[in-house]
């Protein structure tokens, strides 16, 4: 799934003051097409500005979630992972031997999900779902 979403902008919506080292952050989050986890986070904004400490990347993120900017995932391997908070729903395949997460939509599944809350007497308002798997073509 490809998308871009202006962490920046977002912020600005938010009424959050953007400082310099916000906006690499920002920035470095905006242009991120995984998960990245703190650490992965920092040596890229570190690369942009090297002032940036882990501190402030640690900071940084935990406002931005608290401010609904950002959602954080937990995928198994003991790190909190990021996202900007995506415009449209999707949901997640997580290789459990390297880490990449993959996103996808799949109208069936959403549609089953309502179906199956309907069932059990309730209506969906939210949900939240990770598969995790190998690859199929892996040797072995």
């Amino acid at each position: 799934m490809s998308r871009t979403i202006d962490v920046e902008a977002l912020c600005a919506e938010k009424g959050l003051r953007i400082t310099e080292q916000r906006r690499v952050i920002a920035r470095v989050l905006s242009e991120s097409d995984d998960h990245p986890d703190v650490e992965k986070l920092h040596a890229r904004a570190a690369a942009i500005d090297s002032g940036i400490s882990i501190a402030t990347v640690y900071r940084t993120v935990r406002l931005f979630e608290e401010a609904g900017i950002l959602e954080r995932h937990d995928f198994g391997d003991g790190r909190a992972r990021y996202e900007a908070a995506p415009e449209a729903h999707h949901d997640h395949l997580i290789d459990v031997e390297t880490g990449k997460v993959i996103e996808f939509v799949d109208p069936e599944v959403e549609q089953l999900q309502r179906l199956i809350a309907e069932r059990l007497g309730y209506r969906l308002v939210d949900h939240r779902m990770e598969l995790y798997g190998v690859s199929l073509d892996r040797k072995g």
